[in-house]
């Protein structure tokens, strides 16, 4: 990537005032973002996108300060200030004295590890935990301001405004990343929720309910140890600051269901509205739900386009705009979790299949080969002592695991979760045992088959074994034996969609992802 010399010229320990230890760089596409061991130093771009303009130093400096003022409300002593950096002698130097040739914001480095999105992602979330994060957004938005030129930004002719823009800048993206019925049905749901609701807008546009807020709180923006620290407020743009306390909130209950925690969503949106003491803002939650997820398909949406962004970067873009568009899709209507049926032989990539469509949706996996040992005593990692058809692969335990893996879905699916079962399905009366509890949950279901030459499938085994055997890691239970004897008892099923693996993966996931999400 290019970088401006004045950026080098601060990838090095003497432009520092103390000793840095390491230094790194990230950028995103309004601001460069120098890390050091202790501390981060963010530089704004000189870029305007009409939404926000930093174009010249003073308007630079005043959006610094900006953003140390406004973040300081919900992340105390994260936001140390904003520093010059000067030219000493022909040397680029940073918070030192003399006339700034730029401006940074100085922040507390917060560790990876205490970001919420980083715990979503290891599955360590308790619900107290976001209970608490419910209490601090809900007190912050008791103290926030609220004036009449901020309430403005709350009334229904506002909200539309920027509802329709989002319609208006998406229409291009009909067929790619969301179908046209998809597309007219949130138009339509959407314009009439507001038509119906005008009155209740306008009464919380004057009683106190459209704030100076915070405008972009998910999971990524949280941090958990030490305290809840929500960091990252948008400064640059008031229009997308000033809102509804709900539309603000809302972001974070989205967040939480796409990363599949509709259990801890349910216990955010309980916790705020006790906490804020705001009966009528639930009527809302869902619209603007509805709202924040098409927001956030429509940005991913613009990201699948860039070229400048690597071609894989690019995909998951594309699928992560179709899956949000989804869920704003379940916002208009009903919530419905998802149950993917993955049936193949083993060595067909029905595995990897499950793994990247969870990358994305982050849908659960519920696998035999986990579940089976498990119940068997055993650690996922463990190799099995048994034959085929023997031990803990008899048709007894086998029955056992597949009413296990059944059992546990459905009690993710009653907590709202979606799930992805990822099993041979050998038996055909397995595979609609799964369908009819998803049935019962009131879930979608999808049978996805996963197929493959003989030849593709004992090359895949090979290189399996010789790479496991250079790790010196056991090998998986399932090998070229076992797949020609689950050959032989293999049952048709009737799938929703077949996947032929030895082709590679992402020329199936777009068509995946339009026939499951869209």
């Amino acid at each position: 990537m290019l970088i401006p010399p004045i950026i080098d010229a601060l990838l090095v320990p003497a432009a520092f005032p103390e000793d840095p230890g390491s230094i790194t760089l990230a950028q995103t596409h309004v601001s460069y973002l120098i890390f050091t061991d202790r501390f981060v130093y963010k530089i704004k771009k000189p870029v305007d996108f009409g939404f926000l303009d930093f174009t010249t130093i003073e308007k630079r400096l005043f959006f610094c300060e900006e953003e140390v003022r406004l973040n300081s409300r919900l992340a105390p002593g994260v936001y140390l200030g904003v520093v010059k950096v000067v030219s000493i002698g022909g040397e680029i130097k940073i918070e030192r004295e003399g006339e700034a040739i730029e401006y940074a914001v100085k922040m507390k480095r917060l560790a990876s590890e205490s970001m919420l999105e980083r715990a979503l992602e290891k599955g360590e979330v308790p619900e107290e935990v976001i209970r608490r994060v419910a209490r601090v957004v809900a007190a912050f938005h008791a103290e926030a301001e609220v004036n009449e030129h901020i309430a403005s930004f709350g009334l229904p002719e506002f909200v539309s405004k920027n509802t329709s823009e989002n319609f208006i800048q998406t229409r291009p993206f009909i067929g790619r990343t969301i179908s046209n019925a998809l597309y007219e049905r949130l138009k339509y749901w959407t314009e009439g929720f507001l038509d119906r609701n005008g009155d209740l807008f306008r009464v919380r546009a004057g009683g106190g309910f459209v704030r100076d807020c915070h405008g972009d709180i998910h999971s990524g923006h949280i941090s958990i140890v030490d305290g809840i620290n929500i960091i990252d407020c948008i400064e640059f743009n008031e229009r997308f600051r000033h809102s509804d306390i709900v539309a603000d909130m809302a972001f974070l209950s989205m967040d939480l269901d796409y990363h599949n925690r509709r259990d801890l969503s349910r216990a955010f949106d309980d916790e705020y509205f006790r906490a804020s003491k705001d009966a009528e803002g639930a009527r809302l939650l869902d619209f603007y739900k509805c709202y924040r997820a098409y927001v956030r398909g429509k940005v991913e949406g613009f990201k699948s386009t860039e070229k400048e962004v690597p071609e894989g970067e690019r995909l998951s873009s594309e699928l992560s705009a179709r899956y949000h568009f989804h869920l704003a899709g379940l916002y208009a209507s009903r919530w419905r979790p998802t149950v993917i049926i993955m049936r193949g032989l083993s060595g067909t990539g029905k595995s990897t299949l499950a793994r990247m469509i969870a990358d994305v949706t982050n849908l659960a996996i519920l696998s035999t080969d986990n579940i089976r040992k498990v119940l068997a005593g055993l650690k996922p990692t463990d190799k099995a002592r048994a034959k085929y058809g023997e031990g803990i692969y008899s048709t007894e335990f086998t029955e056992r695991t597949y009413i296990e893996m059944i059992d546990r879905a459905a009690a993710l699916l009653a907590q709202g979760r979606s799930v992805i079962l990822d099993a041979t399905f050998s038996k055909a009366r397995h595979a609609e045992e799964a369908r009819m509890s998803a049935l019962k949950a009131g879930a979608r279901s999808h049978i996805i088959e996963c197929v493959a030459g003989d030849d593709a499938v004992k090359g895949r085994f090979l290189k399996r074994d010789a790479e496991c055997a250079m790790k010196g890691i056991p090998v998986s239970d399932a090998g070229w034996e076992v797949y020609l004897k689950q050959k032989e008892i293999y049952e048709a099923v009737r799938p929703d969609i077949m996947v032929n693996s030895e082709r590679p993966f992402g020329e199936s996931l777009s068509r995946l992802f339009e026939e499951i999400f869209g």
